[in-house]
């Protein structure tokens, strides 16, 4: 069973969160960072959600993201990097999928699918944009079945940028 939450109740179950994240993307990337700093700043944020998924009670997977703007700090790195014609089209107002993390035990059993399908389900934004890795691991063939396009190959600092086209009507 997947969990909708709120930024409170994301902030509420950082002490699993921080271990999760470390597990998924290694002991390298700054987990106090993200759970002291990153995941409160993105919890303030408009549209913030996280999913979570339990297995026997542990938490084994997570993914998160918000409305992302211009102004903020990553969708002004992507207009940088790619241009004003597909900046107008998709930075702005997009929802922007930051994290998708499932533990390694608990991969390769539909989970990230899952969770990324739960975290769009229901939201109003046309767009959704993210960054994951260049090469054709398995995050990117993730994408890609779940509809993903390659819009941009590489930001310049070995992210490549993705976008969904949900269909959902523009509101004005």
């Amino acid at each position: 069973m997947i969990d909708v939450l709120d930024g409170p109740a994301a902030i509420a179950i950082t002490d699993e969160l921080g271990p999760l994240y470390a597990a998924s993307f290694g002991p390298e990337e700054d987990t106090d960072r993200f759970t002291t700093e990153t995941l409160p700043k993105h919890a303030a944020r408009a549209d913030f959600r996280l999913v979570a998924v339990r297995q026997d009670g542990r938490l084994v997977g997570f993914a998160y993201g918000y409305t992302g703007e211009r102004g903020q700090w990553w969708p002004e790195r992507v207009v940088e990097a790619v241009g004003a014609e597909l900046a107008a089209e998709w930075v702005g107002g997009h929802f922007e999928v930051v994290e998708l993390a499932v533990h390694p035990d608990a991969q390769r059993q539909g989970l990230g699918a899952a969770l990324m399908t739960e975290l769009l389900r229901d939201l109003p934004h046309r767009r959704a944009l993210l960054g994951t890795d260049v090469d054709d691991g398995p995050a990117p063939r993730l994408y890609r079945r779940l509809g993903w396009q390659l819009l941009y190959p590489d930001l310049g600092w070995g992210s490549a940028l993705y976008g969904l086209d949900r269909g959902v009507p523009e509101t004005s």
